[in-house]
């Protein structure tokens, strides 16, 4: 073997010894990945983009509410407990309010006035001296005017807690300058709890004009609203749990107040509900309920019919419960 052969020789020794340690290294390379990965070799491959990907394997979860149908424009299921959204159908739309408006009037007269206030009818409060539920110059336990009037949605009563109390926070007995200090206290309550869709303009929610509503808000808003004012106030939203309310006045004239909310005894566990109606609205329904094991949910629909937010709201409840029950 001349030189140049043996060269040669050892060139080709060399190259194969290497291509074999290399094949070695790769091959104890793919056996120590295959046993700590649990992956097959394709799917070790795969990795390099050579071979399909392996699929991510996902937990199951059901589909909230994949089979309701709702009449409403807006609607909003909120957990109370964990702060989450459970559904939602426009949730952040911006609309009008109508009486559910008078949860805020109800928050932020509880913020003001003292458990002893007293407030007074005033004729001004009232059309033509007298509305169907109040007289002029009738004096109410504050508390026993307000269960009345988130029960039967009174906008009288609404009017006068709004103006006795916007007065009373100025030390002003003057009641219109009390009614836009009011006014400009709910706004002020509603940034303070993070309602980001939501202003008043009154505290009744009656539609200003024919274009114009009394207030506007969002049904996430508001179903975060109902939450906080029933579980910070729950003697005064237990009222808007039953049918109706038996209370007299100071002056001894009783009322027997029908509650606006037609579906209460529909509604498992209810611990609170407030209506909503006007023109430009349509119809509104705010409620809480018990889901289980203290276990508040908020469910809110706007822009629906007067009877379709009934059915809207009781569609919505019992698919959370039947939700929470699949998840938990």
């Amino acid at each position: 073997m001349n030189n140049n052969t043996a060269k040669s020789y050892l060139k080709s020794e060399k190259w194969q010894y290497a291509l074999d340690t290399l094949t070695i290294c790769l091959g104890t390379l793919v056996f120590l990945l295959f046993i700590t990965s649990g992956n097959s070799i394709v799917n070790f491959v795969s990795n390099f983009g050579t071979i399909a990907k392996t699929p991510i394997k996902e937990e199951k979860m059901a589909v909230p509410f994949p089979n309701v149908s709702l009449e409403a424009k807006s609607a909003y299921v909120y957990d109370a407990k964990t702060g989450k959204e459970i559904f939602e159908l426009n949730g952040e739309a911006q609309l009008p309010l109508a009486s559910l408006t008078k949860i805020m009037t109800a928050v932020t007269a509880l913020s003001i006035l003292p458990d002893y206030a007293v407030v007074n009818i005033d004729k001004n409060f009232l059309k033509d001296g007298k509305d169907a539920e109040l007289y002029a110059n009738e004096s109410w336990k504050f508390k026993d005017l307000l269960s009345l009037t988130l029960v039967e949605s009174s906008n009288a009563g609404a009017g006068a807690i709004a103006a006795v109390a916007g007065a009373f926070d100025t030390g002003d007995q003057n009641y219109d300058s009390g009614l836009q200090n009011f006014i400009d206290k709910m706004n002020e309550k509603a940034k303070e709890i993070g309602l980001n869709q939501t202003y008043y303009t009154n505290g009744t929610g009656l539609d200003t004009n024919a274009e114009i509503s009394g207030a506007y808000g969002s049904a996430k808003d508001m179903a975060k609203l109902m939450s906080y004012a029933v579980q910070k106030y729950p003697d005064i939203f237990e009222a808007t749990k039953k049918d109706g309310l038996k209370v007299d006045s100071l002056n001894n004239i009783k009322h027997d107040a029908k509650n606006t909310n037609l579906f209460v005894d529909k509604i498992p566990m209810l611990l609170g509900s407030k209506t909503g109606l006007t023109d430009l609205a349509g119809g509104n329904l705010a409620v809480v309920f018990d889901a289980g094991f203290d276990h508040p949910v908020g469910v809110v629909v706007l822009g629906s019919s007067e009877k379709g937010r009934f059915e809207d709201v009781e569609k919505l409840v019992w698919s959370t419960i039947e939700y929470l029950n699949q998840n938990n």
